[in-house]
């Protein structure tokens, strides 16, 4: 399983972005898609979970303004994001989890001037 991540930038505080994370291989297994962050000098933090289902999970910074979505015709995990505040600043990740497998893309830069 391949993941790209893209759709990262510079927006000004109180601006949406919008990232993609397209996947490419046997996905068939995957119980589950996630955006992880992490800011500089910080450890890697979850930001939002949705499962095979459609059934989606955020974390209480986020809640409320980002929104996790799949696109399944085009195998692309989707997180809008809008009321962006600085300390949303970070690398964001996009990852895929098997039972025992997880997968990861390269991360997009998302950087929130005040």
């Amino acid at each position: 399983v391949q993941l790209q991540a893209s759709g990262g930038g510079l927006v000004q505080t109180g601006g949406s972005l919008r990232l993609s994370c397209a996947t490419s291989g046997d996905i068939s297994k995957i119980i589950y898609w996630r955006w992880y962050r992490q800011a500089p000098e910080k450890q890697r933090e979850l930001v939002a979970t949705i499962d095979t289902h459609g059934d989606t999970n955020y974390a209480r910074f986020v809640k409320g303004r980002f929104t996790i979505s799949r696109d399944d015709a085009k195998n692309t995990v989707l997180l809008q994001m809008s009321s962006l505040k600085p300390e949303d600043t970070a690398v964001y990740y996009c990852n895929a989890r098997e039972r025992v497998e997880s997968y990861w893309g390269r991360g997009t830069l998302v950087t929130v001037s005040s």
